[in-house]
């Protein structure tokens, strides 16, 4: 590899999210692109998962075959009704101007909503994500994850030395509100990272060369967007986001587990199409 840090920030996109990000690092590394060699990997809630994954000891393939099988998630699929939806708009009409105050809002509902009974438990959640990651340890590579303090809407990174246990960051990083319930860390409650930015690209900020993989790129509302955070990077940047047969097999429902082994397939089968641009920034 040519000069320079490298890191590989994977953005949020739900279940399908996971599997197709696994399958496009997979087909990476079938092209001899090893994105696994990251100096930081930066993971927002599908992408916390992803980068716990990548950075434990199972191999690509082992990754991408669980992507295949039977899904930890129990019950019918999850998805944002139109009450969760309808909550989400009035918080950005309202907030438009004010990022913190917003993700504070949001905050507030998922947990009025866990209150209510309206989404599983925080120990159903810690055990489905334990069930997704191979090892519940953090890993000696650098790892960062991203969540929301669901009281005060501020932004939170959670690292090997934050005091953290991973599957905790995980989950919190997982928390979309009114779908999951904050999770509770050091007496503090914790939603998903993607309601800051959907993959917080601007965490790579300083590396030389970044890969983002993200399943979503546009932000809405004051939720920031990929784009709006590349600009300030300075180094070399390349973005792989769905092409039209990922977006046609990802379908509407991110959350919806039976989409997961075509997303992984989808996302395997681009990365043929990305490799060679991928390369040019990863390894010069």
């Amino acid at each position: 590899m040519s000069g320079g840090r490298t890191a590989l920030v994977l953005g949020g996109g739900g279940i399908t999210g996971i599997a197709w990000e696994i399958g496009v690092v997979t087909g990476l590394g079938d092209a001899g692109v090893d994105l696994r060699t990251a100096d930081l990997v930066v993971g927002t809630s599908a992408g916390s998962v992803v980068g716990a994954q990548l950075r434990s000891a199972a191999s690509r393939e082992e990754l991408y075959r669980a992507q295949l099988g039977p899904s930890v998630e129990t019950g019918p699929p999850a998805a944002m009704g139109r009450g969760t939806l309808l909550r989400f708009g009035l918080a950005m009409l309202r907030h438009r101007r004010d990022e913190q105050a917003f993700r504070a809002r949001l905050g507030a509902l998922a947990t009025a909503a866990a209150a209510a009974g309206r989404t599983p438990t925080e120990e159903a959640r810690r055990a489905a994500i334990t069930a997704r990651l191979p090892s519940t340890e953090w890993p000696r590579e650098p790892l960062t994850i991203t969540a929301v303090d669901a009281a005060t809407g501020a932004f939170e990174t959670f690292t090997r030395d934050s005091g953290v246990d991973l599957v905790s960051a995980v989950a919190a990083s997982c928390a979309v509100p009114g779908v999951y319930p904050p999770i509770t860390v050091g007496g503090r409650r914790f939603v998903d990272g993607g309601v800051r930015s959907v993959a917080n690209v601007d965490l790579a900020a300083g590396y030389d060369r970044v890969v983002v993989l993200a399943p979503i790129t546009r932000g809405i509302g004051p939720m920031t967007g990929v784009d709006e955070q590349v600009g300030g990077l300075g180094g070399r940047v390349v973005v792989v986001r769905p092409d039209a047969g990922s977006t046609a097999a990802i379908g509407k429902n991110v959350l919806d587990p039976a989409a997961r082994a075509p997303s992984a397939q989808a996302g395997r089968a681009q990365a043929e199409a990305v490799a060679d641009q991928v390369r040019e920034v990863w390894t010069g």
